[in-house]
């Protein structure tokens, strides 16, 4: 499986955590300008991978939240965004 594949399936999961949390879903829908349809569309969009990881890395309570719900170290989800279409390197803003 290729990595946008292997990630794809933890942002699935990461945003069935997120759906269920209304304050989290509401601010996701806002940043992102998605619908319930254009979300089922984008989720394979390696840049929309991005998007929601850029999302979770926001704020250090979703980080560790949504680490623990997919089972992964925190420090992963940071990596993994580093990988994906649109990061920005290291110590930039």
């Amino acid at each position: 499986m290729d990595l946008c594949g292997v990630i794809g399936k933890r942002q699935t999961r990461a945003l069935t955590e997120i759906a269920g949390d209304d304050d989290l879903l509401g601010r996701f829908l806002v940043q992102t300008g998605c619908g319930p349809d254009a979300l089922r569309r984008r989720i394979t969009d390696p840049a929309f991978l991005g998007a929601v990881l850029d999302f979770i890395l926001e704020s250090d309570a979703t980080v560790t939240r949504l680490a623990l719900a997919l089972d992964v170290p925190p420090g992963r989800l940071a990596t993994a965004r580093s990988l994906l279409p649109g990061a920005t390197p290291e110590g930039s803003p």
